[in-house]
């Protein structure tokens, strides 16, 4: 599953966020094996993920993949939603995304251009060496720093308990502290921080030259197929 691909360890390293499958387990072992080789720090941050899986019945692991990225999720894969929520930007973002995705010729099967499995398998199909680096400093970085922060212990609570009034929910075990899923996160988090340099995402860039801003109109992103989060909704500028 790996790649000799310069960066293929980032494609390999998104399959710890597809939905899991019969052959997750080999899937994980796949991206252990490269953390243990070439991240030793983010090999030992994801050893709690890497046990649980093996230790855990592969319809549970489904059900805590859709608890924290989907059903009452605690964070979205979607990056442009996870920087700019429902803010007019993220069409633009979309539309980037898109473009540079299909000029990589990157499959991004169902889900939408800036789903995090889609970044992550975009990054080694680049060609242009500053484009990638931008866009792993200024939208991977800050975006995977958000999303483990919807993971702190205040945030769970609020969430728990707003989860119980609302619709008497279920918490399950691993949503009452850490949900695993944040290993994953901050193993990836340690990988990028190894290779590449975080840029602030205010830091202005011109149209081309930077992933946050698109080259086209962001009303063309209607050819975008709408974010599958029922929290999301269809923006036009």
């Amino acid at each position: 599953m790996g790649s000799a691909r310069p960066y293929g360890q980032y494609a390999l390293a998104a399959e710890l966020f597809r939905y899991p499958g019969p052959d997750f387990r080999h899937r994980v072992e796949a991206v252990n094996g490269m953390l243990l080789a070439q991240y030793p720090e983010a090999a030992e941050t994801l050893a709690p993920f890497v046990q649980w899986v093996e230790t855990t019945p592969a319809h549970h692991v489904e059900e805590v993949f859709s608890r924290t990225f989907h059903v009452q999720a605690i964070c979205y894969l979607d990056i442009g939603f996870v920087i700019f929520g429902e803010d007019y930007k993220r069409g633009e973002f979309l539309v980037n995304m898109k473009q540079e995705q299909s000029l990589a010729g990157n499959d991004c099967g169902e889900e939408l251009p800036d789903n995090l499995v889609n970044m992550l398998t975009l990054l080694p199909l680049l060609r242009d060496e500053v484009f990638r680096a931008e866009m792993a400093g200024r939208v991977m970085m800050p975006a995977l720093r958000k999303m483990m922060a919807e993971f702190g212990t205040e945030k769970t609570k609020l969430r728990n308990n707003m989860l119980r009034r609302k619709h008497k929910a279920l918490i399950m075990p691993e949503e009452t502290n850490i949900n695993v899923y944040h290993y994953a996160l901050l193993a990836l988090v340690q990988m990028f921080g190894r290779d590449f340099e975080e840029v602030p995402m205010d830091v202005y860039k011109p149209a081309g030259q930077d992933p946050l801003r698109a080259a086209a109109p962001a009303s063309d992103c209607g050819t975008c197929k709408v974010p599958h989060s029922p929290q999301i909704k269809t923006m036009t500028p």
